[in-house]
């Protein structure tokens, strides 16, 4: 650990989680503590983007496949590989632990994952869902569902990182919020629009502190 980080720091944080953080502001403790702090800003402030886009992609694609299978537990007669499927029993099991026993369509979707909801586009269900249904869900997108399916998952992994309290300062975070925004649009330009009053992301991005590469 380096002599001018808090000692409080090194002990409540720990070496091992400090250690990217020193590496990237080349061994000076003041930059590296200032940066995992920023890491901890910039965290919280892509919550509100990847929060809507979530929400978003999964009614959106909740209800083009709901009307292509005529009902809303559409996944109960739709063709899920095994592993997509067992997320929907862990979906109901997790209800259960959670003293729902009779879980309706839309509990059943609000617990399934971010992940899910992108392994849809997977090539697999091109036939099933994405040529008779879930193109829709995306109006203004023109490209390549494969291209749309890895920009998502690109979404997922840093929402991931995020959630497990990991660094992210050395993405292009400038580039993976506009992407976002354009998954968004590609959705609704008018949620993209609305977001705008509330995402911080641009502000703090703009707050990075000197000292840590990028």
């Amino acid at each position: 650990m380096s002599p001018d980080l808090p000692e409080w720091a090194g002990r409540m944080f720990s070496a091992p989680r400090i250690a990217p953080y020193l590496n990237a502001s080349q061994g000076n403790g003041v930059s590296a503590w200032s940066l995992y702090r920023w890491n901890v800003e910039v965290s919280a402030a892509f919550y509100s983007p990847l929060h809507c886009l979530e929400i978003c992609l999964r009614n959106a694609e909740h209800d083009r496949l709901g009307a292509r299978y005529g009902r809303p537990d559409w996944w109960q007669v739709a063709p899920l590989d095994k592993h997509d499927a067992r997320r929907i029993e862990k979906a109901k099991d997790d209800l259960s632990r959670k003293g729902v026993q009779r879980p309706t369509a839309d509990d059943i979707v609000a617990e399934l994952p971010f992940g899910f909801w992108v392994s849809l586009l997977n090539r697999a269900y091109d036939r099933p869902f994405w040529v008779p249904a879930l193109h829709r869900a995306f109006p203004r997108y023109s490209g390549t569902r494969a291209a749309l399916r890895d920009n998502l998952q690109a979404m997922v992994l840093l929402r991931n990182r995020i959630m497990h309290h990991e660094p992210i300062h050395h993405r292009h975070l400038a580039a993976d919020h506009a992407k976002i925004h354009r998954l968004l649009d590609y959705l609704e330009p008018r949620v993209g629009a609305w977001l705008r009053g509330v995402d911080s992301v641009p502000d703090v991005l703009a707050r990075r502190p000197e000292g840590g590469t990028r």
